[in-house]
């Protein structure tokens, strides 16, 4: 009996990461690379037109992010398989990663020997989260979700604006804006504005361009 190949989709902005990517993929005996793309718009693109079995997403891309794409992806083919990759491993980007269709979520910095089981796992249907990945988002699981006007509040403490600034880029009272900020801090179990900001960037809460 002839088993076909698991076919994969690469989708990696960097051009070196994306090489070293289909190179791990084609060393492997029982996958193929069918398509690789530098975005999230090419990867919804390149799926419809191949179908790949499993598509290694990254979450950070121009034009159109992972996260995005899986789910415009999702809209076309629901069965779609993905692994989330990023340099990063913030639990609100993982999060988002998962709830947009990812099987698994990796970060760059993960073994050959990882990345080719976890592309056998995804594709027999089984979801994966490394040890380190799953204790991030335990980590976090209990905290309350930040209101759609707290996140544009702490968008504005990431970008260095004062309370003042903030009421006028949202055009709400000061005092608002105050009790915003203290409801942030709270939420994030910090003190300080500079500790607000420091984790939104790095639990992926908010992300720079």
């Amino acid at each position: 009996m002839i088993t076909l190949p698991i076919r994969v989709l690469i989708v990696e902005d960097h051009l070196i990461a994306r090489v070293g990517l289909g190179t791990i993929v084609e060393t492997q005996p029982d996958m193929q690379v069918v398509a690789e793309a530098a975005n999230g718009a090419e990867a919804v693109q390149l799926h419809g037109q191949h179908r790949p079995d499993v598509t290694l997403m990254d979450i950070r891309m121009p034009v159109m992010g992972g996260v995005e794409a899986m789910r415009a992806i999702r809209e076309r083919a629901p069965l779609a398989r993905f692994i989330a990759l990023s340099t990063y491993s913030g639990d609100e980007e993982i999060r988002r990663a998962l709830q947009a269709g990812a099987s698994a979520y990796l970060t760059k910095d993960v073994l050959d020997d990882e990345l080719v089981k976890t592309i056998r796992l995804v594709h027999a249907g089984r979801a994966y989260l490394p040890p380190a990945v799953a204790a991030t988002l335990a980590a976090h699981a209990t905290r309350p979700e930040l209101t759609a006007r707290e996140l544009d509040v702490l968008a504005l403490i990431v970008r260095g604006m004062g309370n003042k600034q903030i009421a006028g880029e949202l055009k709400i009272a000061e005092y608002t804006v105050k009790n915003h900020v203290k409801n942030v801090l709270s939420k994030l179990g910090v003190e300080d504005r500079t500790r607000a900001a420091t984790s939104a960037l790095q639990r992926g809460i908010i992300q720079q361009p």
